[in-house]
């Protein structure tokens, strides 16, 4: 057990590594992972059940304690990311089926990754992880309505089945894990290492499986997505963090905010996609999974280094 726990830790903080090196070897030898992209929603489920059995019930008090601060972060998320997204496809013409991929990805939910990198950079990990719960129960209503309103220009959607695929791939297994931890919850403590372990092991499957099954059209279309994707993302970071400071928030929930509307739930969006849409829709939720786990890396390392440079400040300040 002591093995497998440091093998989680290892694999999860080198998990941007193990994404980049699948999608290379998926990108250029397909087979080794095309079996994958027919379980992608299942993947997805393991991921989201996971996240559920590190909950519990009282965990949802937070967003009842600080409605001000989750309602701001939650309408960030859900309408710089959209809004990103659809001036991004705009402005660079994007085809149809990658445009709707990349709108996907802004009306997606932030992702469970968004927390980690929270706590990395110092940040309000409680505003963050109740950011990513509130996000992800509005997802099947608000994910499929934003989707239809700004992508409908662009592919058919069919806002019923989308609904209903986001309850069957995010918010059953969400429930089933909370009811399971609630249930179980002394003996899942003991195995609760491991479910990071589970969940990059899956994220990782998921991408791979979308680059080996869209391998001739991302070398075709790989630099323009992938400059598509470090935009969306970046400048949704930079968007979070000033609206935040706006509304005179302080350095940790900026953090938090920032980081979370940043970071989207690529894998939802990337399920979503191929159920909906077809493989190209799915190429920007797995360029975006393989970005933005690097970028929040690099995020929370200056946001961390930023607050210590603060706190070291202050002294002199006052002196």
């Amino acid at each position: 057990m002591k093995f497998l726990g440091k093998l989680s830790d290892f694999i999860s903080k080198y998990m941007a590594a193990f994404v980049i090196i699948v999608a290379v070897i998926a990108l250029f030898q397909p087979w080794t992972f095309k079996w994958a992209a027919p379980n992608i929603a299942m993947l997805l489920g393991i991921v989201m059940f996971g996240m559920g059995t590190t909950l519990r019930l009282r965990d949802f008090r937070l967003v009842f304690q600080r409605p001000r601060d989750v309602f701001v972060g939650a309408l960030a998320q859900f309408t710089i990311m959209p809004g990103l997204a659809w001036l991004l496809a705009k402005g660079f013409n994007l085809p149809p089926e990658l445009a709707a991929g990349v709108i996907l990805v802004g009306t997606c939910p932030g992702g469970t990754s968004s927390n980690v990198m929270t706590y990395l950079a110092r940040g309000d990990v409680a505003l963050s992880v109740s950011m990513t719960m509130t996000t992800t129960i509005l997802a099947p209503v608000v994910t499929p309505l934003l989707t239809w309103w700004l992508a409908g220009a662009w592919v058919e959607i069919s806002l019923s089945a989308m609904m209903m695929s986001i309850v069957k791939v995010v918010i059953v297994p969400i429930v089933g894990g909370i009811i399971v931890n609630s249930l179980f919850g002394n003996f899942i403590q003991k195995y609760v290492k491991l479910l990071p372990l589970i969940s990059v092991v899956a994220i990782v499957l998921i991408v791979g499986g979308v680059v080996a099954v869209s391998s001739q059209r991302i070398m075709e279309t790989g630099a323009l997505i992938m400059l598509v994707v470090m935009l969306h993302n970046l400048l949704g970071y930079a968007l979070g963090f000033g609206i935040a400071k706006a509304l005179h928030m302080n350095m940790a929930k900026a953090k938090a905010i920032s980081i979370e509307v940043g970071m989207q739930n690529s894998g939802l969006a990337t399920s979503l996609a191929m159920m909906h849409f077809g493989a190209a829709a799915a190429i920007p939720g797995a360029i975006f999974s393989v970005w933005h786990n690097i970028s929040g890396s690099l995020a929370a390392n200056y946001l961390a280094s930023r607050m210590t440079k603060e706190q070291e400040k202050e002294p002199a300040t006052q002196e």
